[in-house]
C-alpha cells in the first residue's frame, strides 16, 4: 500500500478523504494512459475522478505533486501486478516462457502504459525526468517485481544480465512500435524468437534453435 499525502493544513487524511485520494491517483494514471501526459491536467483529472476542484487542491495543490502520487501509484501497481504473475505460474510450465508472455501482457495494462507515457514525456520535460528517474533507476535494478523478472535467468553474471536485457527491451519496443500490417503474425514470430535467444543465452539451447525452419 503507498502512502496518502497529508493535506494542504499538514493534517493526515480520514479514511474517506484517502479513499477520494486513491480514487483521485487511479483516474490520473488511466488519464495518463488514455490521453497523454498533456491532457493529464488537475482539472482534467478531477472531472474524471467526479470530485470539486477543492476537494482536488486539498490533495494535490499542484500537478506536480499529483504527478508525484501518480508515480508512486504506479510503482505500487506495478508491483503487485508483478507479484499476481509470479504466483500464477502454471504447474509443470516452462518459467521463462511464462516470463516473457505475462510480461508481454502487463506492458498492456493501465499502469505499464501510464509509465511509457511519463517515459516518452521525460525526454522533454525535466520535471517528468526529475520525478520518474528514481522509479526508473528502481525498476531497471529489478527491485521491483524482482523474483519475477529473475525467472528469465538462471545465474548471475554478464551473460544472464544480458538474457533478461534482451527480453526486456525487445518486449517493451515491441509494445511501443507501430506495426502496421500483419501485426498478430509479426508478434508472435518475434516472440518465439525471443523465448528461444533467452533460452539460449540461458546455456538451454544452442544458435541453431533460434530459429525454426
Amino acid at each position: 500500500m503507498i502512502a496518502m499525502p497529508e493535506t494542504a493544513t499538514g493534517q493526515r487524511d480520514t479514511p474517506k478523504s484517502r479513499r477520494t485520494c486513491a480514487r483521485i491517483l487511479e483516474e490520473a494514471v488511466r488519464v495518463i494512459a488514455e490521453q497523454g501526459y498533456a491532457a493529464t491536467t488537475n482539472a482534467a483529472v478531477a472531472e474524471a475522478a467526479g470530485i470539486t476542484r477543492g476537494a482536488m487542491l486539498y490533495h494535490f495543490p499542484t500537478r506536480e505533486s499529483l504527478l508525484e502520487g501518480a508515480i508512486e501509484y504506479i510503482q505500487s501497481r506495478r508491483a503487485a501486478l508483478f507479484r499476481e504473475a509470479a504466483d500464477s505460474l502454471p504447474p509443470g510450465a516452462d518459467v521463462t516462457e511464462h516470463a516473457i508472455e505475462t510480461y508481454w501482457h502487463l506492458l498492456h495494462s493501465t499502469p505499464f502504459v501510464a509509465f511509457a507515457e511519463l517515459e516518452a514525456a521525460s525526454r522533454t520535460d525535466p520535471v517528468v525526468r526529475a520525478l520518474l528517474a528514481p522509479s526508473q533507476a528502481q525498476f531497471d535494478r529489478a527491485q521491483i517485481g524482482d523474483h519475477f523478472l529473475k525467472m528469465l535467468h538462471a545465474g548471475a553474471g554478464p551473460r544472464f544480465q544480458a538474457s533478461r536485457d534482451l527480453a526486456r527491451f525487445m518486449l517493451e519496443g515491441m509494445a511501443r512500435a507501430h506495426i502496421s500490417y500483419d501485426r498478430e503474425e509479426r508478434i508472435d514470430r518475434l516472440l518465439a524468437v525471443i523465448k528461444r535467444a533467452t533460452h539460449m543465452l540461458n546455456r538451454k539451447g544452442g544458435v541453431t534453435d533460434l530459429w525454426e525452419e
